[in-house]
């Protein structure tokens, strides 16, 4: 099979470019050995395939003879598989002020629980306008009673960070019982 040239960055050596004296042979149609690098050539052209190298680091390498097309298109299914079953962490954001009041704080609190429940991560910032930035460590004690008030529900990741206007602090969901679980009360026996 001819070869692209714009196939050029291919991460597996195939055919004339596999370079080396002998190969270990693979594949479904083939008898399974070390040859010479020429006579397994040879072979995948009698069956009208490729010799791709799967594994250049092993001695001698290791090739296959397949459908190089039908390889890739194979090898990239198994990649979307792969990121289709991988976890997707979600952050919520929460915003303070500098001078949040308790009613606006608590509010802001029960939503931070139920996000650490659902099992997202919480980013809450303190943003600073204009010169209240001069009370950045009311900003940081308000971050840190927030993180207190976290705490049977998550961990720290990041302690408070100043980045440019806005205190950030970042909180992930524990991984055992997050939340804390309630005592069952007795049940209480029926009346006969």
């Amino acid at each position: 099979m001819k070869i692209n040239p714009r196939d050029s960055r291919e991460q597996y050596r195939i055919n004339e470019r596999i370079r080396v004296p002998e190969v270990r042979l693979v594949g479904d149609n083939v008898e399974q050995g070390v040859y010479p690098t020429r006579e397994a050539l040879r072979i995948a052209e009698n069956l009208e395939l490729d010799l791709v190298e799967i594994s250049p680091t092993a001695t001698p390498p290791v090739c296959r003879v397949i459908d190089y097309q039908k390889f890739l298109y194979q090898q990239k299914k198994k990649q979307k598989e792969q990121k289709a079953k991988s976890v997707k962490m979600i952050v919520k954001e929460i915003r303070f002020g500098p001078q949040t009041d308790d009613h606006d704080y608590n509010f802001k609190l029960k939503h931070a629980k139920n996000f650490l429940e659902e099992g997202s991560k919480v980013k809450a910032y303190v943003f600073f306008r204009g010169r209240s930035i001069l009370f950045k460590e009311q900003g940081e004690v308000l971050l840190l009673r927030f993180a207190n008030d976290l705490e049977d529900y998550a961990k720290v990741e990041q302690l408070p960070l100043l980045e440019g206007k806005r205190m950030i602090i970042m909180l992930a969901p524990k991984k055992t019982g997050a939340a804390p679980k309630k005592a069952n009360k007795p049940e209480k026996p029926e009346a006969e």
